[in-house]
């Protein structure tokens, strides 16, 4: 009996021992890479300023090219000279989205922390009057920002927040309400009065890197923003829009999307719940999401629990 007893032990450690042997080790230094949406390794921002009436014509260039777009409005200078009328915001602007810009646009860095405050509320509350949805992001007026406006907004409902600081490359953004875009559309050009030269320079270097983020193999956003009363007037500039839409549309690898969207698409990548092993996935949001590991691509639905393997 003791020696039946000693044979079972035996067996027991060594089919214990080869269990342990083959059980694999959790995945701890393996890179979990977001993709976006439909597994697509691009996406496009389009962002354009103040709510004037040349907005009219963009917007159905954009619509015209299947583009969308982020728009962001003063609420007080609606209705007034050169600026949209308050009835035209919610049907001109259905399929993009409506963010702030403050109500009456002033330098915000030179203002107390009541009248920032005001700015900001104001404008959100008169624009989710108009078109009906949360107002969730802006623009700064001028670009203009600092660690005080930063952490006056914060907690005012604004997720994300708009500076005019181009970045010239295709990263994604590490700070929401100091988020900088890729590049002005057309780059600076007509920055100074007169000078073709200089316009041919940024022309130039804009449609260059235009050409890099279609040719980019890697996760890559390019955010494009300006105001719609910059093409207007002489020197043709809206088929210069029309030529930079035209080479961005209806491309299969790229994301068109709006700022916001992007924001609750990356929210819900970085809110994805893994296993220790890393062979399992919750997805807790109401957005399916697009990861890869390991070079292999996933598809995680909404509130779902997928294997990894």
């Amino acid at each position: 009996m003791k020696k039946v007893i000693l044979f079972l032990a035996i067996s027991l450690s060594i089919n214990l021992a080869k269990a342990q042997a083959v059980r694999p080790i959790a995945i701890t230094g393996t890179p979990i890479e977001m993709l976006f949406p439909q597994g697509k390794s691009k996406a496009l921002i389009l962002s354009f300023d103040d709510g004037n009436v040349a907005d009219k014509h963009l917007v159905k260039l954009m619509n015209d090219y299947g583009l969308v777009g982020t728009f962001h409005l003063n609420s007080n200078k609606l209705g007034t000279k050169d600026y949209l009328t308050k009835v035209e915001v919610k049907s001109l602007y259905k399929g993009h989205e409506v963010s702030g810009h403050t109500a009456n646009h002033p330098g915000l860095t030179s203002l107390s922390k009541i009248d920032v405050i005001y700015e900001v509320l104001e404008d959100r509350k008169e624009l989710e009057r108009l078109i009906g949805y949360p107002v969730r992001g802006m623009s700064y007026p001028f670009g203009n920002t600092n660690d005080f406006v930063v952490e006056t907004i914060t907690g005012l409902g604004i997720e994300y927040a708009r500076t005019v600081g181009d970045t010239y490359n295709f990263s994604m953004p590490t700070e929401y309400l100091k988020w900088q875009p890729t590049i002005h559309l057309f780059g600076k050009t007509n920055y100074i009065p007169n000078d073709t030269a200089n316009d041919r320079r940024e022309l130039k270097a804009f449609y260059q890197l235009t050409s890099e983020f279609l040719n980019v193999k890697t996760l890559a956003l390019f955010y494009v923003w300006g105001h719609s009363w910059e093409y207007e007037g002489p020197g043709n500039k809206w088929a210069e829009v029309e030529k930079f839409f035209k080479m961005v549309s209806q491309k299969p690898d790229i994301y068109y999307t709006t700022q916001i969207g992007l924001v609750d698409y990356i929210n819900a990548f970085k809110n994805l719940k893994f296993s220790v092993d890393k062979d399992l996935v919750t997805n807790l949001s109401s957005l399916t999401v697009f990861i890869k590991i390991n070079g292999k691509a996933f598809t995680i639905e909404a509130g779902t629990t997928k294997q990894l393997n």
